[in-house]
């Protein structure tokens, strides 16, 4: 046996490596194969379901892509959702839990109620990179949200995307606003009236109804009498979308009928019938069955045989950007911090999302302003691109 193993500077050096172990930053430590954690508040339940499912999924499928060809630098992601029934209490709860529990760099939330609500702790903590399922126009601010950003086009984006195609299709046209009175239908429609008068489009009359409304026949006259040439619904989901445009038409109106990102998903527009042939709207991501080339499309669709959601696919993006949010972090030998991974996100500069969005993204601040117009085929029962991809 050799003595040199316990000779006293031996001794020595291992007390010394095991002080400095000790004493050597956690990031340090933790670059060297700790979990990179997604924290999620997701509406499995309540009324957002239908998305929160598909969201799910969509992370949930990405994680597993990212670990099964090794992870980040050698470190794997784990995800770490809860259900929140699309309640904001219920979703703050959720977040503290998720972040006692686990050290969250990334985070997916619900709801733009809970965006606002979780901002002040999100800038005190200072650890965490948050995105989700809300496009509110507020949240587009650096200044006030550092450590949020949109995977996509916020509201008044939206409308922008829309209204430029609707230029080009027809210049001078009357454009209608028909809106939900909530925060979510409010949003888009004092900046977006503006937008439209910059184009040299004119926006004759603008309804609010309640978010949930059934009966619309007053409204419905109202929207005749002004005979628009495009009526842009926002702040539905799908009813009373439906009760519009049928009754519209009955009543001999010609207007062509658009939506935004929550009312585009391809079942709820199927889910219109006969009338909703030819409905249009805004949407930032291919959908599931497009045809052009998208190899991420193929691998999703390789994973997951049957139509998967627009939803899934926000999840699965974003999923994709935290990722390369960390992986850019990580590459420059930065500890994983909300203001290094915002950092790296807004590096991301003419990015492949693999077809997702069928253009290279940029994110120079907090939305990705992009997206498409797709009108709904019904006979084929599917959405098919009217426009080119529209860049604001």
């Amino acid at each position: 046996m050799h003595k040199t193993l316990t000779s006293p500077r031996r001794r020595t050096l291992l007390a010394a490596a095991g002080a400095a172990a000790l004493t050597s930053p956690l990031s340090v430590l933790a670059q060297s194969g700790e979990d990179i954690v997604i924290g999620g508040s997701i509406p499995l339940t309540g009324v957002f379901a239908f998305a929160g499912v598909g969201i799910n999924a969509g992370i949930g499928d990405y994680v597993k892509m990212v670990n099964d060809a090794g992870g980040i630098k050698g470190r794997k992601l784990k995800y770490v959702p809860e259900d929140t029934g699309y309640k904001v209490d219920v979703s703050v709860a959720a977040y503290k839990k998720i972040t006692s529990q686990n050290k969250v760099n990334l985070y997916y939330g619900d709801s733009t109620g809970f965006s606002k609500t979780i901002n002040p702790e999100l800038d005190r903590a200072g650890t965490t990179l948050m995105a989700g399922a809300s496009f509110a126009s507020e949240l587009n601010d650096p200044a006030k949200y550092p450590n949020q950003f949109l995977v996509g086009p916020d509201y008044t984006e939206m409308f922008g995307i829309l209204l430029k195609h609707i230029a080009k299709e027809k210049p001078g046209a009357k454009v209608a606003f028909v809106y939900s009175d909530s925060e979510f239908g409010r949003d888009p429609i004092e900046k977006s009236e503006a937008a439209a008068k910059a184009l040299g489009l004119s926006v004759p009359v603008k309804i609010m109804t309640p978010a949930g409304s059934v009966d619309v026949s007053g409204e419905v006259i109202k929207l005749r009498r002004a005979a628009p040439d495009y009526t842009i619904f926002h702040g539905y989901i799908l009813a009373p979308i439906p009760e519009f445009i049928t009754q519209g038409k009955q009543q001999g109106m010609t207007s062509k009928w658009m939506g935004t990102f929550w009312t585009m998903d391809s079942s709820t527009v199927m889910k219109m019938g006969p009338d909703g042939d030819g409905f249009m709207g805004v949407m930032p991501y291919r959908y599931y069955y497009d045809t052009e080339k998208a190899p991420m499309l193929e691998k999703i669709r390789a994973l997951r045989p049957e139509y998967q959601s627009t939803a899934y696919i926000q999840g699965f993006l974003a999923a994709m950007l935290f990722t390369e949010a960390a992986k850019r972090t990580l590459d420059a030998g930065k500890p994983l911090d909300g203001k290094n991974l915002k950092a790296a996100l807004n590096s991301i500069k003419d990015f492949d999302t693999g077809g997702l969005i069928g253009v290279p993204i940029t994110i120079s601040g907090n939305s990705i302003p992009v997206g498409r117009v797709y009108r709904a085929d019904m006979k084929a029962q599917k959405m098919v691109a009217a426009s080119d991809w529209i860049k604001l």
